[in-house]
């Protein structure tokens, strides 16, 4: 219902939207609803626990996480809207953020991705969060990061290629990976409003350029 709610919102925007002067564009910044594509950012959460040093204080760290969503953002072309104005509150509410903490790993982070992130979508707390798990459950996880119990040691472009081989459609242009100067720390994949498999050159142009990056086994 989502999806096809998702589908007309991107057919409206398709037809009904002129060419946009630098003025119009302009204006089009930060209003909620006013986007190009969606970004899935999946976190290596054993790289966050490994960096960050949360230790056990953390919900994240204190269980056996892989990808987890770290957030599903409203993205343009060239940059991305944050922090929209919206009727909706921004607290997530307790009992609408622990249906997600499967594949969000924290209140604490559905709260934050809400207010910027979800807030620029135009969708209600609960549709964001909907459409944030029907993107999770479109990518299907290679098998040998399911729960890796040792480090893996890997270019940036096998794990790129490693997705695009489990997920039919899935193109180069449309799949970035990002990393410090040591751990993998995310894998990026670029949707259009109906959720399908979408090119994102920005997106894709910042992808980590190291030879290998570590992805630390999950505990």
């Amino acid at each position: 219902m989502i999806k096809a709610a998702g589908a007309a919102l991107a057919a409206l925007f398709l037809f009904s939207t002129p060419l946009l002067t630098p003025a119009d564009a302009q204006q089009r910044r930060h209003v909620a609803g006013e986007f190009d594509h969606y970004v899935l950012s999946l976190s290596w959460s054993p790289s966050y626990c490994a960096t960050e040093g949360a230790g056990q204080r953390s919900i994240q760290c204190s269980r056996p996480y892989a990808f987890m969503v770290h957030g599903l953002w409203p993205q343009y072309v060239r940059g991305y809207p944050e922090f929209c104005r919206t009727r909706e509150s921004d607290r997530v509410p307790d009992r609408l953020a622990q249906q997600y903490l499967d594949i969000i790993p924290s209140p604490g982070l559905i709260g934050h991705q809400w207010r910027k992130h979800g807030s620029c979508t135009g969708l209600s707390q609960a549709e964001y969060l909907s459409v944030a798990r029907e993107a999770f459950n479109e990518v299907k996880i290679p098998q040998e990061f399911v729960l890796p119990t040792g480090p893996i040691m890997i270019s940036p472009r096998e794990v790129e290629q490693k997705f695009m081989a489990a997920n039919k459609g899935l193109k180069p242009d449309a799949i970035a990976v990002s990393c410090d100067r040591r751990y993998l720390r995310e894998v990026r994949i670029c949707f259009s409003k109906d959720l399908k498999f979408t090119r994102c050159e920005e997106v894709d142009r910042n992808s980590c350029r190291l030879d290998r990056t570590l992805m630390p086994p999950v505990r």
